[in-house]
């Protein structure tokens, strides 16, 4: 290893791995021709690895996923640098500076009593950040919305506007309502299923699941979290179905699939309890 690669080890040295990467002259063709938008989908797919090693409880997995995600940061970061933007260290300061503002409890002499105080100011140092930052931009209206940003995955959205919305009262008092507002919503599903509609389908269908999505906020349940868990449950199942069908010598072209879910779904599933 040559002395442009002797700080492996440190920040600097991945800083410069990175930065050869990416040296036109040298570099690694594939690492020089990406852009930010090319980069989005591994960093995406790089933060869902890193928390299916937390899910898994599998350390030595989670260690090389971080370092897969820090990457991705370090590879913005350079292509901000050539471009004459930010570089990492902008990056670094940034950021420490904004975790320093957002807890003056820890920094600073700030008390709250309790953690609800504790996450209002937070939320409000938050607000009063994006109330800058569209001053700066020349805002012409701020939204209590403002800031919930259109990439993020539709149930984690979701659940961000609707406690956003929440903030300024707008939301139901107790989750008995919710759970009216559940059934009501998949009442008009089933009508529009009867219609042939498809558009009017697509649409009763996104409001039912965004009334599920405000029934687990309200039950203060991360609405991605449980769908991932109903995820890993069926998987878990169906692949034991597939066992249990294996067992006795069939496939499930050999039974129609209302008893292999009255046989082998079911046994599955009591397993497990």
């Amino acid at each position: 290893m040559d002395d442009k690669t002797n700080q492996v080890g440190n920040i600097e040295g991945l800083l410069e791995i990175m930065a050869r990467l990416r040296d036109p002259d040298g570099g690694c063709p594939w690492d020089v021709e990406q852009t930010f938008a090319t980069i989005v989908p591994h960093t995406i797919e790089e933060a869902y690895e890193v928390a299916d090693a937390i899910e898994n409880n599998d350390m030595e997995s989670l260690k090389d996923e971080l370092g897969d995600l820090l990457f991705q940061v370090v590879f913005y970061a350079q292509m901000a640098k050539e471009a004459g933007d930010f570089d990492f260290h902008d990056l670094v300061d940034a950021i420490s500076g904004k975790m320093v503002r957002r807890h003056p409890h820890v920094f600073a002499d700030a008390v709250y009593e309790n953690s609800d105080e504790r996450l209002h100011a937070w939320e409000e140092s938050k607000r009063l950040e994006r109330a800058e930052k569209e001053a700066t931009n020349d805002a012409d209206s701020e939204s209590a919305l403002d800031g919930v940003i259109n990439a993020l995955p539709a149930l984690s959205r979701a659940n961000k506007l609707q406690k956003r919305a929440a903030r300024v009262g707008f939301d139901w008092d107790s989750v008995v309502p919710v759970v009216g507002k559940v059934r009501e919503e998949l009442e008009e599903v089933e009508a529009e299923i009867q219609s042939g509609n498809r558009k009017r389908q697509e649409d009763e269908l996104g409001d039912l699941l965004f009334c599920c999505v405000n029934l687990a906020r309200k039950l203060d349940i991360d609405p991605e979290t449980a769908l991932r868990g109903g995820n890993s449950k069926f998987e878990r199942r169906f692949r034991r179905m597939e066992a249990l069908l294996a067992a006795d010598g069939l496939g499930f072209n050999d039974m129609p699939v209302d008893d292999v879910l009255d046989k082998y779904w079911t046994q599955a599933k009591r397993e497990e309890c």
